[in-house]
């Protein structure tokens, strides 16, 4: 004959259940919990400013020493390409002679140029180009295309420069813009100054 569980046995076996119970919920809370914060870390994040988004609006310095005539280099400026060209003696000798076939040749319109670049070849140092890579059209980016490509976009006496070909604007060696292209005007030159002559710093000037 099987014996009858006593109340107080009963008792004893239901709070051992309850405490089982007790625990697996704090287990199942506790894990839960983890889960939240593992999740919540990458959303945490991405909402603190990383190092690039507290710089986007500071000056961006340039090693150009090591760029030699006729080639150029590129720098992130505000989130902006921007463009370090070192001319060629040939280069600048042709400038000139392009005057009657731009927009603006002697860069009158202010607002694309500090006046420190409001110049011929649009720069503090003639030698070198420092414009912002981005059509005045639309915002595309040009390409740089050297004189006698083949490429006919830009004609049979292209003495090189800049190629935009979303919608065939051209600008020359020193960022000026054909005539009857689709933008208005010449590249934009940011403020800068030179460091030293290997240095340069772009976003910052001397003007007050």
């Amino acid at each position: 004959m099987s014996a009858t569980p006593t109340f107080n046995a009963l008792a004893a076996n239901a709070s051992d259940h309850d405490a089982e119970r007790r625990n697996m919920v704090m287990l199942t809370v506790a894990v839960a919990g983890i889960a939240t914060v593992a999740t919540a870390v990458p959303f945490i994040t991405s909402f603190s400013p990383s190092e690039r988004a507290l710089a986007s609006g500071a000056a961006v310095e340039a090693d150009i020493s090591d760029l030699a005539p006729g080639t150029m280099k590129t720098v992130e400026w505000r989130g902006k390409p921007v463009w370090i060209v070192r001319h060629t003696p040939e280069v600048l000798a042709d400038l000139p002679s392009l005057d009657s076939e731009l927009v603006d040749p002697q860069s009158k319109v202010t607002s694309q140029q500090p006046a420190y670049a409001q110049n011929a070849t649009r720069s503090i140092k003639p030698e070198y180009l420092i414009a912002v890579g981005i059509c005045t059209h639309l915002g595309c980016s040009p390409s740089a295309v050297p004189a006698g490509t083949a490429n006919p976009s830009v004609g049979n006496n292209w003495k090189g420069g800049f190629f935009c070909p979303c919608h065939g604007s051209t600008f020359d060696s020193a960022g000026r813009v054909f005539k009857n292209k689709p933008a208005p005007t010449n590249l934009e030159i940011p403020p800068h100054k030179y460091l030293s002559d290997g240095r340069v710093l772009i976003g910052e000037d001397d003007v007050a």
